[in-house]
């Protein structure tokens, strides 16, 4: 009889192991939801608008439930300028990684992102009205912002210097101007297009950006381009 005891107490010992793993998978799926809906809710009202209550009204959860994946206002922020981030990446980064390295990659990338901010004039950037809400207001949420944008600005600006490198951009290009050129295209479509409604804004982003490329390109050499070695 105790042989017994021991196999049926032996079969039980998983099930407890396969419940939690279910609930883990479930309540990380629930909190994976309630981030998309924070999102959402994020890019028309803007980071400082999400409220726990608020989201608890979209998810149809209690408040208590929407608080105990998060702990605090501040967290269900900063899970939010994640997901934002990684979309980012996902539409506009990565692809771009298939381009060959160089002037092309450059306008590979500009070109997602215009993409990107094309559809987000109808609805808004966190990383344009997230810099307004906490521009003077030090923490993790700002430093969550922060980080994002510069990451973003670190993939565009390595792509200057591999076009440098490959001597499609003159040699004395200062990448960080150009940077900063390239990325004054987008904030001033932002506004342009989103809060004037000026119509074309989206055709003058684009020659802004053919025009930057036209001053910082190397000029092609006599009987032959510009060095493409790989």
């Amino acid at each position: 009889m105790s042989t017994v005891r021991t196999k049926t107490s032996a079969s039980r010992t998983p099930r407890p192991r396969a419940t939690s793993a279910r609930a883990l998978q479930k309540g990380q799926q629930t909190k994976a939801a309630i981030v998309e809906a924070a999102l959402n809710l994020a890019t028309h009202i803007g980071l400082e608008g999400l409220s726990i209550g608020a989201l608890a009204d979209v998810m149809g959860m209690s408040k208590s439930g929407v608080f105990a994946h998060f702990g605090s206002r501040e967290e269900l922020q900063i899970s939010v300028v994640r997901e934002y981030h990684h979309c980012f990446e996902q539409e506009v980064f990565y692809p771009a990684m298939s381009a060959p390295r160089g002037v092309a990659r450059l306008r590979t990338l500009f070109g997602n992102w215009m993409q990107r901010t094309s559809v987000e004039i109808d609805s808004g950037c966190i990383y344009i009205s997230g810099a307004v809400e906490f521009d003077e207001r030090p923490g993790p949420v700002r430093d969550a912002l922060a980080e994002s944008v510069m990451t973003w600005h670190s993939a565009m600006r390595r792509a200057i210097v591999q076009a440098k490198e490959r001597g499609e951009l003159r040699a004395d290009v200062d990448e960080d101007q150009m940077l900063f050129e390239i990325h004054g295209l987008i904030l001033a479509l932002h506004y342009e297009a989103r809060f004037l409604k000026n119509p074309g804004s989206i055709g003058r982003a684009l020659t802004g950006f053919d025009n930057i490329l036209s001053r910082f390109s190397a000029p092609a050499p006599v009987g032959g381009n510009p060095a493409t070695h790989k």
